[in-house]
């Protein structure tokens, strides 16, 4: 597993991280055996960075990461949660209080002193702008709560508004094959500036894998079921925004650019680790064996500039379009 440079704190991390929405049943049932295998996989495979949220499956999510990771030594991981979705925060009740009651109770369901990151999830972009929500974090900062702190955006504009807090650590965005215009409004920016870029959704919700059909269907709780119009957040979470049949359609188009001994999932991240300016990709997983295909993209050789200039075309040409949701 390779590593890249978390630079504000000048921490390697793996550059194959753990997406742990899923562990906390968000995606359907996930029970606490196979958390467990899906982290302590994890963890033999040299991932070394691990994301989670206070809200994923309300704090289950935080609860099994915490117990797993605590056992073989919480000094090995970076961990980073999120704050700003739950506790009647969003979307207009922020205060120095409830952040900070959420980000104590975080660090108690880790059963951590002190969290390597935490990240604004999704604020609106008004709280963002007004700035006062980044005095809050800097005090929990110097109190040794947190380490870092950063934001996870929506849109290329909500990255740029975050980025004006010269001390912002990282932002986290949506990033893959089928969402490519943070390559031109962010990633060199996020370079200059020393933020880490974490990418999240890599596989579209799946779509990347290569593995679904129109057919394909999904448990009642699952987000992919619920929210592929947008129906409980933003539609750009679920399936990167595409309406499901037309993501299917470009997925199988897009297969016949993987190059041999690649799956599709590992040549879709591997098209995001081929910019440097991304830090970690926190791809997700429902059982082992995929934490385990996930993690051999690190040690894959790039694509090529030809397939690169190839898969720009694709984007632009077929897929731009059909994108709905902030951007």
């Amino acid at each position: 597993m390779q590593r890249r440079i978390f630079d504000h704190l000048g921490t390697p991390v793996s550059e194959i991280g753990l997406g742990c929405w899923q562990l906390g049943g968000d995606f359907g049932k996930t029970g606490p055996q196979q958390a467990e295998d899906i982290l302590r996989t994890a963890v033999e495979q040299d991932i070394t960075f691990f994301d989670t949220a206070d809200v994923y499956g309300a704090g289950e999510s935080e609860k099994f990461v915490g117990s797993v990771l605590n056992q073989l030594g919480r000094e090995r991981f970076f961990i980073a949660s999120k704050v700003g979705r739950g506790s009647g925060l969003y979307p207009d009740n922020y205060t120095e209080k409830g952040v900070r009651d959420c980000i104590e109770a975080s660090l108690q369901r880790l059963k951590i002193d002190t969290l390597d990151l935490i990240q604004l999830h999704c604020v609106p972009n008004a709280v963002v702008e007004n700035a006062e929500i980044f005095q809050w974090l800097r005090k929990l900062k110097e109190e040794g709560k947190i380490r870092a702190f950063g934001a996870s955006v929506e849109s290329m504009d909500e990255a740029l508004s975050a980025m004006k807090q010269r001390d912002l650590s990282s932002l986290q965005i949506i990033f893959n094959i089928f969402r490519q215009k943070p390559v031109e409004e962010v990633l060199e920016k996020a370079h200059q500036a020393g933020v880490a870029i974490i990418v999240r959704l890599p596989l579209a919700s799946g779509l990347l894998s290569g593995k679904m059909s129109k057919e394909t269907q999904f448990e009642e709780q699952d987000h992919r079921n619920f929210n592929r119009d947008g129906a409980a957040f933003n539609v750009g979470e679920t399936f990167a925004g595409l309406p499901f049949e037309k993501g299917v359609e470009l997925a199988d188009q897009l297969k016949a650019y993987v190059p041999e001994g690649y799956t599709m999932a590992q040549f879709s991240q591997r098209w995001i680790l081929d910019h440097p300016a991304v830090t970690t990709i926190i791809t997700g997983a429902s059982r082992p064996q995929q934490v385990k295909d996930n993690a051999k993209v690190s040690s894959l050789a790039p694509l090529s500039p030809t397939l690169h200039a190839q898969l720009a075309t694709f984007y632009q040409q077929r897929v731009v379009d059909h994108i709905r949701g902030p951007y």
